[in-house]
Protein backbone atom coordinates (compact mmCIF):
# COMPACT_ATOMS: atom_id res chain seq x y z
CA UNK A 1 0.00 0.00 0.00
CA UNK A 2 1.46 3.81 -0.79
CA UNK A 3 1.47 6.45 1.44
CA UNK A 4 -1.09 7.97 0.08
CA UNK A 5 -3.46 4.78 0.93
CA UNK A 6 -2.43 4.15 4.02
CA UNK A 7 -3.54 7.88 5.23
CA UNK A 8 -6.69 7.92 3.39
CA UNK A 9 -7.30 4.48 5.05
CA UNK A 10 -6.20 6.40 8.29
CA UNK A 11 -8.07 9.28 8.39
CA UNK A 12 -11.27 7.07 7.95
CA UNK A 13 -10.44 4.50 10.77
CA UNK A 14 -9.46 6.62 13.10
CA UNK A 15 -12.32 9.53 12.81
CA UNK A 16 -14.93 6.33 12.75
CA UNK A 17 -13.09 5.61 15.82
CA UNK A 18 -13.14 8.47 17.67
CA UNK A 19 -16.77 9.37 16.86
CA UNK A 20 -17.25 5.47 18.51
CA UNK A 21 -14.88 6.14 20.96
CA UNK A 22 -17.25 9.26 22.56
CA UNK A 23 -13.85 11.72 23.04
CA UNK A 24 -12.75 14.93 22.84
CA UNK A 25 -11.13 14.13 19.64
CA UNK A 26 -7.78 14.09 18.60
CA UNK A 27 -8.12 17.00 15.56
CA UNK A 28 -7.36 15.65 11.84
CA UNK A 29 -3.53 14.57 12.78
CA UNK A 30 -4.36 12.92 15.30
CA UNK A 31 -7.16 10.98 13.85
CA UNK A 32 -5.07 9.87 10.95
CA UNK A 33 -2.17 8.68 13.28
CA UNK A 34 -4.62 6.50 15.10
CA UNK A 35 -5.62 5.16 12.39
CA UNK A 36 -2.56 4.13 10.68
CA UNK A 37 -1.54 3.04 13.45
CA UNK A 38 -4.71 0.88 14.08
CA UNK A 39 -4.55 -0.22 10.73
CA UNK A 40 -1.25 -1.97 11.93
CA UNK A 41 -2.73 -3.37 14.93
CA UNK A 42 -5.90 -4.11 13.56
CA UNK A 43 -3.72 -6.00 10.56
CA UNK A 44 -1.85 -7.96 12.85
CA UNK A 45 -4.28 -9.11 15.16
CA UNK A 46 -6.29 -10.24 11.72
CA UNK A 47 -3.24 -12.08 11.02
CA UNK A 48 -2.49 -13.67 14.40
CA UNK A 49 -6.05 -14.61 15.69
CA UNK A 50 -7.97 -14.90 12.15
CA UNK A 51 -5.15 -15.94 9.98
CA UNK A 52 -6.30 -13.42 7.40
CA UNK A 53 -3.10 -12.04 5.52
CA UNK A 54 -2.99 -8.75 4.48
CA UNK A 55 -6.13 -7.46 6.10
CA UNK A 56 -5.29 -3.79 5.14
CA UNK A 57 -4.27 -4.20 1.40
CA UNK A 58 -6.08 -0.79 -0.01
CA UNK A 59 -8.76 1.29 0.05
CA UNK A 60 -11.88 -0.95 0.56
CA UNK A 61 -14.46 -2.08 3.20
CA UNK A 62 -12.33 -4.91 4.94
CA UNK A 63 -9.47 -2.39 5.45
CA UNK A 64 -11.14 0.14 6.85
CA UNK A 65 -12.69 -2.22 9.01
CA UNK A 66 -9.72 -3.91 10.00
CA UNK A 67 -8.49 -0.44 10.65
CA UNK A 68 -10.99 1.15 12.29
CA UNK A 69 -11.17 -2.21 14.88
CA UNK A 70 -7.41 -1.70 15.77
CA UNK A 71 -7.77 1.79 16.25
CA UNK A 72 -10.84 1.29 18.39
CA UNK A 73 -8.35 -1.58 20.45
CA UNK A 74 -5.71 1.49 20.55
CA UNK A 75 -7.98 4.26 21.81
CA UNK A 76 -9.12 1.98 24.47
CA UNK A 77 -5.38 1.20 25.29
CA UNK A 78 -4.37 4.62 25.75
CA UNK A 79 -7.13 5.77 27.55
CA UNK A 80 -6.64 2.88 29.99
CA UNK A 81 -2.70 4.53 30.69
CA UNK A 82 -2.16 5.47 33.48
CA UNK A 83 -1.71 9.04 33.99
CA UNK A 84 -4.49 10.51 31.62
CA UNK A 85 -7.85 12.04 31.69
CA UNK A 86 -10.66 9.45 30.81
CA UNK A 87 -12.17 11.52 27.67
Amino acid sequence: MGILTWIIVGLIAGWLAALVMKGGGYGIIGDIIIGIVGGLLGGFLAAVVFGIENAVNGINIISIATAFGGSVILIAILRALPGRSPV
